[in-house]
């Protein structure tokens, strides 16, 4: 005889009556007797996932007590699903723990015979002021002219620039910028590795529209043949293979795009010799690729924040770029290689002692659509890491549900506003075409903290967030006693995401 709790879930009446009685069994209490709370949560749950959306797509979902390890609600909890950037639950987390939330990347300047060295290790932060001010240090330090090269050494790391399997039409956008341990940002979001073009109306209709990049920087050549007219309708192209940025259409107003470059070692090789002009320092010789050689002396150097406070950027903001540095960053620390092989084996190690059995890695990001994890390891993941002595810091980094301040909601910001899941849900989201999940934290109405998985491939609509939204809503009114009065839970959830496809922190400027 099978009783039937749910369509999702059922267990033999037979095994109920043996394993009642037997102490320690590690059944869950709910599975042999539900109390009335959690058989509305399946039921509501249930009712949520039945959305026509998802008819053709899989998804799979998990709740857990995160006190008692009990599963209040699965479903293809075991199976693989692609994670987008939930990857960047395990990388970050990983990092934290084989980086320390102390660790700060170094960028250094070196000097040996005639020739002068850029040195670094893959910090995200720097920005074009950080390399005038290593400039200034230089020029403050006497040096009037340097005879020989500028040598950027970007050695710290290998000379593969993109990931594995990324779309080679992504290429130019900034969310998929190449890999370097010398790189550049334009402001203080981070996206290494890119600038920003901006295109502004002209002297009047049908004039020249003007176009400026942020840093001010002659590393991209711009070709402008965009105008001014009575709407924006821009287009911002690197070409492939070089720094040749296009710009075509109309514009109104102004109108900003960030733009990956080809080779950011000489992007932020080009920002450090342009310092050491604005300062007085003349390199004669031509800036190349190169390794700072054993006796070098340091003159100056830049220490980043520590990776501490690199996480609010990071997670709020879903950077790919940080995750694919601190990646490599973990293979540099571990066996001295500075490769995403090495990285991911560390990521991987830390993810298998940490409750994730199942997993496929091919980078950090979770812009491979390789990746592969399950959203049952994902929750045992999110219940192991709240041991961690710097769990708190981490957990502070996540997107918080309905918080409109960019550096606390991030990716979450407009979702779940006036619900009691705002301020409550604390959770990494994750998109790509056809891929959307949502995993993290959430107190329960009774005060019981939750941890849950939610992960769905393969939809053809936009991306059901709004299911999400409410499971999420749905988990900050649990009680596992039943509602008082005969009051049924809300199942509707405010939620503003974009359906493109893609993480909304990845559209400049966020819209999220």
């Amino acid at each position: 005889m099978i009783l039937r709790l749910s369509r999702r879930t059922s267990i033999t009446l037979t095994s109920l009556v043996l394993i009642s009685g037997v102490a320690g069994s590690g059944i869950p209490a709910h599975a042999l007797d539900p109390a009335p709370g959690v058989a509305d949560l399946v039921h509501d749950i249930d009712e949520i996932l039945s959305d026509s959306r998802l008819t053709m797509a899989r998804s799979g979902v998990v709740v857990r007590s995160a006190t008692t390890g009990e599963d209040l609600y699965t479903l293809d909890g075991g199976k693989l699903f692609a994670p987008a950037s939930n990857t960047k639950l395990l990388t970050s987390s990983a990092a934290m723990e084989t980086l320390g939330p102390d660790y700060r990347f170094g960028t250094q300047v070196l000097t040996k015979g005639k020739d002068i060295y850029l040195r670094g290790t893959g910090d995200p932060t720097m920005l074009a002021a950080d390399y005038d001010a290593l400039a200034a240090k230089i020029a403050a330090s006497g040096v009037k002219v340097v005879t020989g090269q500028l040598v950027a050494d970007d050695t710290w790391f290998d000379d593969v620039r993109l990931g594995t399997d990324w779309a080679w039409d992504d290429e130019p956008y900034y969310y998929s910028a190449q890999i370097s341990a010398l790189t550049a940002s334009p402001d203080t979001d981070y996206d290494a590795g890119t600038v920003i073009v901006s295109v502004s109306p002209g002297a009047g209709p049908g004039k020249p529209a003007k176009v400026t990049t942020k840093p001010d920087t002659d590393y991209v050549k711009i070709v402008n043949k965009a105008v001014t007219g009575a709407d924006t309708d821009v287009l911002v192209e690197r070409e492939h293979g070089g720094n040749t940025v296009v710009v075509t259409g109309t514009v109104s107003e102004q109108y900003d795009e960030w733009v990956t470059v080809w080779d950011p070692t000489l992007y932020a090789a080009s920002l450090f010799r342009k310092g050491l002009a604005a300062h007085g320092v003349r390199v004669i010789g031509p800036t190349v690729h190169g390794a700072t050689p054993a006796g070098a002396k340091t003159v100056a150097e830049h220490e980043s924040m520590p990776l501490s406070q690199l996480l609010t950027p990071f997670m709020k903001l879903s950077n790919n770029m940080h995750a694919e540095i601190l990646t490599k960053a973990m293979g540099r620390k571990a066996s001295d290689a500075g490769t995403w092989a090495a990285g991911l084996d560390v990521t991987e190690s830390f993810a298998k002692a940490n409750g994730v059995q199942t997993l496929l890695l091919r980078d950090g990001s979770g812009l491979s659509r390789m990746d592969g994890l399950t959203p049952s390891s994902l929750a045992s993941l999110l219940v192991s890491l709240r041991d961690k002595p710097w769990f708190t810091t981490w957990y502070d980094a996540l997107p918080v549900a309905g918080e409109a301040d960019r550096f606390v909601g991030g990716t979450l910001r407009s979702r779940m506003r006036g619900t009691p899941a705002a301020g409550n849900v604390h959770a990494k989201t994750g998109s790509l075409t056809g891929v959307t999940s949502l995993s993290g934290y959430v107190t329960s109405a009774e005060g019981e903290p939750l941890v849950f998985s939610i992960l769905t491939n393969g939809y053809l609509s936009g991306a059901p967030r709004d299911l999400e939204d409410r499971i999420a809503v749905r988990l900050a009114q649990f009680t596992r006693a039943a509602p008082v009065d005969g009051a049924a839970p809300t199942l509707r959830a405010e939620t503003a995401a974009p359906d493109d496809g893609l993480e909304c922190s990845w559209r400049k400027p966020v819209q999220c």
